[in-house]
């Protein structure tokens, strides 16, 4: 290697809140607050390589085509021809099981790290199919709504092509309260199987249209209206504790709406002013309190956070 190659890079991934109730696989933004951070390393061996996992979680897969970070730099070695390899080493900051994305944080993560390290750095959109592949190993299918929002910040909209970032007022903000449960995205999966009415589908496309019409006009008015889960959130709910009493505390507080944040448990409103989502916040953590349930609140602009490279010094 040339003595100009960078031989370490590191990254942070923020979380993010996914599906955003009617864009289900589709649209999420990213969340400040909680994220994951990858230390990767260029090794001359012809291969991916996780050397370690620390932070809130590590009982992670050692073995890189079973970890999402593992199996996204597989792929971009592959798709490159790169004649040499990682080393990941990967702080977790989000739990699993939260619906904050926490997968995708360290597969974004990690590809943010690879990237700097290459001869010719790809572009974010170039990145984004070497995600989907890390993201599936999760998952379960190549969704891109919380990698999709990591790569490039904000609000955006994904389908297997394309990253398209959506503007989003400012002043416009997230309340999260992640509950201290696990839902699994795999069994909150199950939770969609059955018969679904044709009549569901066109409102659900009427409320993602109002939305995203809503968000790109700045009309608050229309993402009031249109903020509203008739597909995935009634079938998902159950799994959650003290969802229906949580959610009325957000709209209680004016959010313009509330839903699931990805598969669960965690719990989401936007709202107008940071005021409101603050004061939504603490009234929505009370909520799970009520269940028996102690959670952690996130408060953050919708226009959150890209993934970024870090300092490696710590």
């Amino acid at each position: 290697m040339s003595a100009d190659i960078r031989h370490e890079a590191c990254a942070w991934a923020p979380a993010s809140v996914g599906n955003i109730g009617i864009g289900f696989d589709i649209l999420g933004h990213s969340l400040d607050g909680a994220g994951d951070r990858a230390r990767v390393r260029r090794i001359d061996a012809p291969v991916v390589r996780i050397d370690d996992i620390d932070g809130c979680v590590a009982d992670l897969p050692r073995e890189a085509a079973a970890n999402t970070a593992g199996q996204a730099l597989i792929a971009l070695r592959e798709a490159l021809d790169l004649p040499f390899g990682f080393a990941v080493h990967l702080h977790k900051g989000i739990a699993l099981g939260s619906g904050m994305g926490g997968s995708a944080s360290s597969c974004v993560a990690a590809l943010v790290a690879a990237n700097a390290l290459l001869d010719e750095p790809l572009s974010r959109e170039a990145l984004y199919p070497f995600a989907l592949d890390g993201e599936a190993v999760a998952s379960g299918g190549r969704h891109g709504d919380n990698v999709g929002c990591m790569l490039l910040g904000g609000l955006v909209l994904t389908t297997e092509q394309h990253l398209i970032r959506l503007d989003v007022p400012d002043a416009w903000h997230c309340a999260l309260v992640h509950p201290h449960v696990v839902v699994e995205t795999r069994r909150a999966r199950e939770a969609l199987s059955g018969a679904y009415a044709i009549g569901e589908f066109v409102a659900q496309s009427a409320h993602l249209a109002l939305v995203l019409t809503g968000c790109q006009l700045g009309d608050a008015n229309l993402v009031r209206d249109g903020l509203r889960d008739v597909l995935v959130e009634p079938r998902r709910a159950p799994l959650i504790p003290g969802f229906d009493a949580v959610k009325r505390a957000a709209l209680d507080h004016g959010a313009l709406g509330a839903s699931i944040s990805g598969a669960g448990p965690s719990v989401f409103g936007w709202f107008e002013r940071r005021a409101e989502a603050e004061a939504a916040a603490v009234a929505m953590a009370r909520a799970f309190a009520d269940h028996g349930l102690a959670s952690d609140r996130f408060v953050a602009p919708i226009n959150g956070p890209a993934a970024r490279l870090e300092s490696c010094a710590s």
